[in-house]
């Protein structure tokens, strides 16, 4: 085969996966609009996200920025609408009082979108610059309206009302019986990429650490374990909690993870428009970076920082490789991990044996964000791609980080390399934890 016959065969390969999870992303968001009728999408369910109908139209800005401006260089369609849909200019609480795109409008102008992108990605030769090598904006742009995808997944759970949204239960799993935790050696492992075309630029660069050995919890904590540590009075006890944790805590009046209330001796959840016992076996969802370090306390543990959970995810001590998920460099299937919305619930501590990691560490991607010790920083070598609003300006003790995506992520923006970033105080978003202690002398 010729050079240039191997760079066609490349070239198509990137413009299928290209294709694909545009499409796949974009599915996903007309089921997420299409689920409610448009009241619901012009309403705003809570002061902490946006109406529906704002995710969906700036979605569509962005596409058109990212690959209609800014790959193909063509004028704005609707520049006069920039403002309104830029994410840094209008908090989320104000966005209800701005003039937006009724719901038929900006499902329309982001169709129109999609239909001049797609026509696009048919002629893109995907090398020259850095924005189209490997396809690369056309994945930052799948990953955004995936996570924001996501975003509109909270906001339903969030909202009032019926249920509008169904998926089938997690398939039934063998009850996990294998050790509790995990020892993972000391020493240095490769964090980061430099190679993984569509990573972000705060998943970059590739770059040597050294952890000192560390126990980890197989699987996340459960809805079980969390209940003892309530059980236990954890939420009355300052010894626990951070000063600012215990203020906070104390403040809004907390004492269970968000949407949880006690009814009588057992503990219900509100899930989806719908009321259930909060099952024991399931890694516990919604809480804090707060609930997750006090909780650690409680159980004479710590949580792991972000160097040790990559650790953990990622690098098989066998041959000193890091590898792009826990199970290897394979992309993810069904059997490795609950992603992409195909349940709208945590599967049970323990499951999909066959994502565990070279050491035995089991559901580290999907089921549910992890919190870990470590405020968002850049990497050394950190460079600001394509623009520093996505990751530099978060930079800072203000942010936690978590790793591992959950039950609503898509695999496109999920990988072994991933940071997720968000305050200490949310637990609106899909967030459980996993515990660690130091293996002094190991």
């Amino acid at each position: 085969m010729t050079d240039d016959a191997e760079k066609t065969d490349d070239a198509e390969t990137l413009r299928i996966r290209a294709l694909t999870t545009l499409t796949t992303a974009r599915d996903r968001t007309t089921l997420l609009t299409s689920c409610v009728e448009d009241p619901d999408l012009t309403a705003q369910h809570s002061p902490l996200m946006s109406p529906l109908v704002w995710d969906l139209a700036h979605i569509g800005n962005q596409e058109e920025l990212w690959l209609l401006r800014a790959v193909a260089g063509r004028e704005a369609m609707r520049p006069e609408i920039d403002g309104l849909y830029d994410a840094f200019e209008h908090s989320r609480a104000d966005r209800p009082k701005l003039p937006l795109l009724p719901p038929a409008e900006a499902r329309h102008y982001a169709a129109e979108v999609r239909g001049r992108v797609l026509d696009l990605l048919e002629s893109t030769a995907f090398h020259g610059t850095r924005l189209t090598e490997a396809g690369f904006a056309f994945g930052m742009i799948a990953q955004h309206e995936q996570q924001h995808d996501e975003t509109m997944l909270i906001t339903h759970q969030l909202r009032t009302g019926p249920q509008a949204l169904t998926a089938p239960d997690p398939d039934p799993a063998p009850l996990y019986t294998g050790p509790s935790e995990v020892l993972v050696p000391g020493g240095p492992f490769t964090m980061g990429t430099s190679t993984e075309p569509w990573s972000l630029d705060n998943e970059r660069p590739a770059h040597r650490r050294e952890v000192a050995s560390f126990y980890i919890d197989t699987a996340p904590v459960t809805n079980e374990a969390y209940q003892e540590f309530i059980e236990d009075g954890g939420y009355w006890v300052d010894q626990w909690w951070t000063p600012a944790g215990w203020d906070h805590i104390r403040q809004h009046d907390i004492d269970a993870p968000l949407f949880w209330r006690r009814d009588g001796d057992q503990w219900l959840r509100r899930r989806f428009g719908v009321t259930e016992v909060v099952p024991p076996d399931e890694p516990v969802v919604h809480v804090s970076w707060y609930e997750a370090d006090a909780y650690a306390r409680w159980a004479r543990r710590r949580l792991p920082t972000e160097a040790e959970w990559e650790k953990a995810a990622r690098h098989d001590p066998t041959t000193d490789r890091s590898m792009r998920y826990p199970w290897g460099d394979a992309d993810p299937a069904p059997e490795h991990a609950n992603l992409g919305q195909r349940h709208l619930r945590p599967a049970p501590a323990g499951s999909y044996p066959a994502g565990e990691s070279p050491l035995g560490v089991r559901q580290l991607i999907g089921d549910v964000w992890e919190w870990t010790s470590s405020d968002f920083l850049p990497y050394p070598g950190f460079e600001a791609f394509p623009y520093k609003e996505y990751s530099e300006v978060f930079f800072g003790p203000e942010y936690k980080v978590l790793r591992g995506g959950s039950f609503a992520v898509d695999e496109v923006a999920c990988r072994g390399t991933f940071r997720n970033w968000d305050y200490p105080i949310r637990r609106q978003i899909f967030s459980g934890f996993r515990t660690a202690r130091s293996a002094e002398g190991v």
